[in-house]
Order: C-alpha cells, then sequence, then structure tokens
C-alpha cells in the first residue's frame, strides 16, 4: 500500500518527532525537513527505533526557497504540510526580535510560495496559545479576542496567523489550512526513546524539573508567587505531547477529506489549568522525587494565566486529550532518566 506523503517541518523537534511517529503509525509516509538548529539527530533514532523505519530526512531550512523546491521535487506527490519548524523561546525573542521575525514569519512565506508552484494544498500550522496575550477572561474559546502579543514570539504566531487567513481569502485560493492553537506541551513518549531535548539551559518549566530531580540543576526557580491566581504562581494548560501530536493527526485527515472551512483554528489543551506549583507538587507525586525549589522574581513575557475551552476541538475536529497530568509528568522523568546526567 502506498502512503500519502506529508512534509513535517521540524520535525526532529520535540512536538516534530512525535507527531512523525503518530503520522506514519496512523499510515501516512511523513517526510521531515529540519535544519537542527533547534534540535538533535538523536530524536531521529529514536523514531526509527519506536518505527522501526528510517523517515526521509532533508536537512535544509525552510527560509531556503531553492532547498526546499528541491524537496518538494525530489518527493514529488506531496499531499500535504505540517509547519513546526519555528524558532519559540519566549525570554529569547525578547533578546533576538529580528531573527525570530525572520526565521518564523519568513520561513512560512518561503513555504506558501513553494507549496503553490507545486500544487499542494493543505497545511496544518503551528500556532499558540501566546497569541491571546493576556486575556479578560478564562478558559480561552478560539473566539477570545487576540491581544498586543507580550513576546516577539507571540508577535509572529499572529502575524503567521493574518498571512495564512489573508491567503485563505484570496480569489482563487485552493489552500485549506488548520491552525493548531497549543497550549503547553509536556512528556514523552511512552517508549521514552523520544522527548523534550532542550539544547542548554531549559526555557520550558517541565525539563527544568526533571534535571533539578536528576540533579542537573540545582534547584528550580519558580519566576513569581504574587500573580492573581490561588497560589500566586503562573498557570498553564499542560498537554501532553502524544496528545498533541494526535491531534496533527486528525487535523491532516480533516484538511485531505476537504472537510469544513478554508481555514479553521482549534485550541489543543486540556481544558484545564495547573499553577506552577500544582505541578511540582503533581510530579513529587507522581515521581516520588523531591524537588528542591525556590520562589523567585517573575519574568518578563510572562501570562499570569492561560487554559483552554477544548470544546470546539472535541465536537468539530473529533479530538480530545486521554492523558492526565500525573500520567505526563511520569512520562518526562521516564525519559529524563534514560537521558542520564
Amino acid at each position: 500500500m502506498s502512503r500519502t506523503k506529508i512534509l513535517v517541518t521540524g520535525g526532529a523537534g520535540y512536538i516534530g518527532s512525535h507527531a512523525v511517529v503518530e503520522l506514519y503509525e496512523a499510515g501516512f509516509q511523513p517526510i521531515i525537513v529540519d535544519n537542527f538548529s533547534n534540535s538533535q539527530e538523536s530524536a531521529l533514532r529514536g523514531v526509527e527505533e519506536i518505527l522501526g523505519v528510517r523517515v526521509p530526512l532533508h536537512r535544509i531550512d525552510c527560509n531556503d526557497a531553492e532547498a526546499l523546491r528541491a524537496v518538494f521535487a525530489e518527493e514529488g506527490s506531496l499531499r500535504g504540510v505540517i509547519h513546526f519548524a519555528a524558532s519559540k523561546a519566549v525570554g529569547e525573542s525578547l533578546q533576538k526580535p529580528l531573527e525570530y521575525y525572520q526565521n518564523n514569519v519568513g520561513s512560512l512565506l518561503t513555504l506558501l510560495q513553494v507549496m503553490r508552484e507545486f500544487g499542494v494544498e493543505a497545511l496544518v500550522f503551528s500556532s499558540s496559545c501566546t497569541v491571546y496575550g493576556i486575556p479578560d477572561a478564562l478558559p480561552v474559546t478560539e473566539q477570545t479576542p487576540t491581544k498586543k502579543a507580550n513576546s516577539p514570539y507571540g508577535a509572529t504566531k499572529q502575524m503567521c496567523e493574518d498571512i495564512l487567513r489573508d491567503v485563505a481569502a484570496a480569489p482563487g485560493n485552493t489552500l485549506r489550512t488548520i491552525l493548531l492553537r497549543y497550549f503547553n506541551p509536556i512528556g514523552a513518549h511512552a517508549s521514552a526513546k523520544i522527548g523534550e531535548l532542550p539544547l542548554g539551559v531549559p526555557q520550558n518549566l517541565i525539563p527544568y524539573v526533571t534535571q533539578t530531580a536528576a540533579g542537573i540543576r540545582e534547584q528550580l526557580t519558580v519566576y513569581g508567587d504574587t500573580y492573581d491566581t490561588p497560589d500566586g504562581t503562573n498557570i498553564r494548560d499542560y498537554v501532553h505531547v502524544v496528545d498533541l501530536a494526535k491531534a496533527h493527526v486528525v487535523a491532516v485527515q480533516r484538511l485531505l477529506d476537504k472537510q469544513g472551512e478554508t481555514v479553521e483554528t482549534f485550541n489543543v489543551g486540556t481544558g484545564r489549568g495547573n499553577s506552577v506549583l500544582e505541578v511540582v507538587h503533581a510530579f513529587e507525586r507522581a515521581t516520588g522525587q523531591k524537588l528542591n525549589y525556590k520562589i523567585g522574581p517573575a519574568r518578563a513575557g510572562d501570562v499570569p494565566a492561560i487554559y483552554a475551552d477544548v470544546t470546539k476541538s472535541v465536537e468539530v475536529l473529533g479530538f480530545q486529550t486521554t492523558t492526565t497530568l500525573e500520567e505526563s509528568l511520569a512520562s518526562a522523568w521516564k525519559w529524563q532518566q534514560t537521558l542520564g546526567k
């Protein structure tokens, strides 16, 4: 049986590698594009061990139009694209705004041009709950107004969404797009062969938690405890990365079946918010590891609280998460233990 080819940009990254596994297991043929600026080749070895096959890889930058054209020409018969490739650290984007706009917005423009040239008409775009800014009410729905972004990273996601809506509204447009607004991906594959693999000091909470438990980091800093939340710490919607990956498979199939509108937006989260301290204590319960942590100053660009209303994802996309916070944290710890020190 011939498999439907789906290009996965950033396919060696944290979410990308899990999506590649889920795509293949659902009967698709993922084709990976990655320049390894924020990922490691060991992730692909993990994917290969899980699937028992080597997934095709093109080592290119999505901002390089000629290289991208060569991939489309070589692979032929690509039916769709999942676009993960982007710089994604809120704090870093405040330090390097120009690089973030170039990489995140520039790569989407290049990809859209090449997709049009080759007649590829299905795109799942990796967006983010950061597009909501600091919301007036919780939980946020897909109709919640987007506000001025708290960081250049968030602004690039807003810009990319605007570009895709404008393309969809243009006369003669044939592109169909699903915008998936992620909340906070955590955890690792049940095999512990792939997981979150931050380069250098982790920017995200969970790898810092697991590295602290493993003794790699001396202490976890909880940034701020005076937010307007029940325990004063930030609240986020933590979604297991495999659940998130499965949402992409559902989205790809919806696009290929030509269901729904030309451009659709879905929140991908659990529908529940957990504070940083709740996560710390849930990790301790799930793993039996005591965490050394302290309270530090709040960070610039951090939204006090955000979590998803997932009604639309459940009712329209037919997708719902199944993994609990404790299960997600246990999988992250299992993954950390395979990495050693």
